[in-house]
């Protein structure tokens, strides 16, 4: 998933997929009305692939959080960005047990489940399955054994 051309754009609501560049901004399109516009130069811009999350220990990448909300929902919408400050915070625990409660306050909660539930209805949110990267990996496990058998064979 390429969250590089997704674009959070302050004081503009929702999320934005970047169509192109401009000679003093980009060309956007809004995910939630599909309406085009400009987003200038001065506007506060960023992309989603930029945004990590504070826990205790490190930054944890917007997108891996993502996953993480994905896996847990199955694919689906996660909950609703509206709900109570106590049941953002338990919602976040369970997918982040180690965040940073004096850095990762609730309005960037709602803003993550905003934005997760605007990628999940658009299709956005895609994630290569776990069979794949095992099965990779199982080639990797097998070219040591090889060597092993060639160097008891010498």
């Amino acid at each position: 998933m390429d969250l590089s051309k997704i674009l959070s754009i302050s004081g503009k609501s929702g999320l934005f997929k970047m169509i192109a560049q401009t000679k003093n901004g980009v060309i956007i399109e809004s995910l939630i009305d599909k309406k085009k516009t400009q987003a200038f130069a001065h506007n506060k811009i960023s992309s989603l692939e930029e945004i990590y999350i504070f826990t205790e220990n490190e930054e944890l990448p917007l997108k891996d959080v993502f996953k993480i909300m994905y896996e847990k929902h199955s694919g689906g919408p996660s909950i609703d960005n509206k709900s109570d400050n106590n049941t953002l915070k338990n919602y976040f625990k369970e997918i982040i047990p180690n965040y940073d409660e004096d850095r990762f306050y609730v309005s960037h909660m709602k803003k993550i489940i905003l934005w997760y539930n605007l990628l999940q209805k658009n299709n956005i949110l895609e994630f290569p399955p776990e069979e794949e990267k095992k099965e990779d990996s199982g080639q990797d496990d097998e070219k040591p054994k090889e060597e092993s058998q060639n160097k008891d064979e010498k």
